[in-house]
């Protein structure tokens, strides 16, 4: 098969096609033909050396693919929607997406929801279970004391998690705010469904956040940036409000005042879901299908897909994802790969 390797670590020409053996499905696995493969994040720090793959995990960069099931094991096991190999799924898994041809397990593939096509559907998995296991799961956003839908606010909003978590969450009824780099930024943010985001070049989303919460501030703050907006973002935050951090783009260290932690009983955590287990995935997964998925069958919800590319232009997708000038997705057609 065709897929794209990571020849060294560096810029992103060192993407580069090569052939690799088409991989083997194991126990609870199956083989995926994949049409199309989103592009991460994860897979440019992957390609730069700072985030390896698990052990046991292809060494081939991407964490999300679409296609059709050709192989491996489609039995009732751990198989909770019944897939069937011919199947066209969506699938969330640890390396290799890449490629031609994928594997993933069984509990980690979801059905292409109706009228998707591959391209779509590869821009859900990764940002979608991602969102999912922090901003419902890990910060529990939901109904606050008095029964009221709570508030959220997203660092991001108009890269690929951002424009999942704004969607989902107001398709749930939360009221979302978001931060992001440019007015047209902003603009798309709010177009899919923030109240209001906030350009922080030209304005404090702290003191945004505030008065338009009537000086309470949000219950749940969805962070990649940490650094240190981690310290500002406490100050945003409603008595018993969340910070879930989902990385590190602005340093990895920040200095946080605790007695304002304990005075106001607010809670900072974070997570990555690479290394998580197959069985928490796919519990993820069997959310998303009961309650994400049906969103999106009904146009409540959309894949925001910016630009895709050849999958022999990688290394193009690579830069265009570091220059942070797309809305949404970038995604890679193996379709045209030869």
């Amino acid at each position: 098969m065709k897929a794209v390797e990571i020849t060294e670590f560096g810029a992103p020409d060192v993407l580069k096609l090569a052939e690799r053996p088409t991989p083997e499905p194991k126990a609870g696995e199956v083989l995926i033909k994949v049409g199309a493969s989103g592009v991460n994040r994860p897979d440019v720090f992957q390609r730069k050396g700072s985030y390896a793959p698990p052990p046991g995990i292809s060494d081939l960069p991407g964490l999300e693919v679409a296609g059709e099931i050709v192989g491996g094991t489609v039995d009732e096991k751990n198989n909770p929607f019944g897939l069937k190999i011919g199947d066209r799924v969506c699938a969330l898994i640890a390396g290799g997406g890449y490629a031609e041809y994928a594997v993933a397990p069984l509990g980690q593939c979801l059905p292409v929801p109706k009228g998707l096509t591959d391209v779509e559907a590869a821009s859900l998995p990764e940002t979608f279970f991602t969102v999912w296991s922090n901003v419902f799961q890990r910060a529990y956003l939901g109904k606050g004391e008095g029964g009221e839908n709570e508030t959220l606010l997203v660092q991001g909003g108009s890269s690929g998690i951002g424009v999942t978590a704004i969607q989902i969450a107001h398709a749930l009824g939360f009221r979302v705010f978001a931060t992001a780099g440019s007015d047209d930024k902003c603009r798309a943010c709010e177009a899919l469904g923030a109240d209001r985001a906030i350009n922080y070049r030209t304005g404090d989303f702290v003191e945004v956040v505030k008065a338009l919460t009537n000086d309470r501030g949000v219950d749940v703050i969805l962070d990649m940036v940490a650094g240190g907006y981690v310290s500002r973002e406490l100050s945003a935050l409603a008595t018993g409000g969340r910070i879930v951090l989902i990385a590190t783009l602005g340093g990895s260290k920040a200095e946080l005042n605790m007695g304002e932690i304990l005075r106001r009983r607010l809670t900072v955590t974070g997570s990555t879901l690479r290394a998580r287990s197959v069985e928490f995935k796919a519990q993820i997964a069997q959310e998303l299908k009961t309650t994400v998925w049906p969103l999106i069958e009904e146009g409540r919800i959309k894949p925001v897909v910016f630009r895709v590319f050849p999958a022999t232009q990688a290394a193009e997708a690579h830069a265009l994802m570091e220059s942070s000038e797309h809305i949404g997705k970038i995604v890679l057609d193996w379709s045209s790969a030869a």
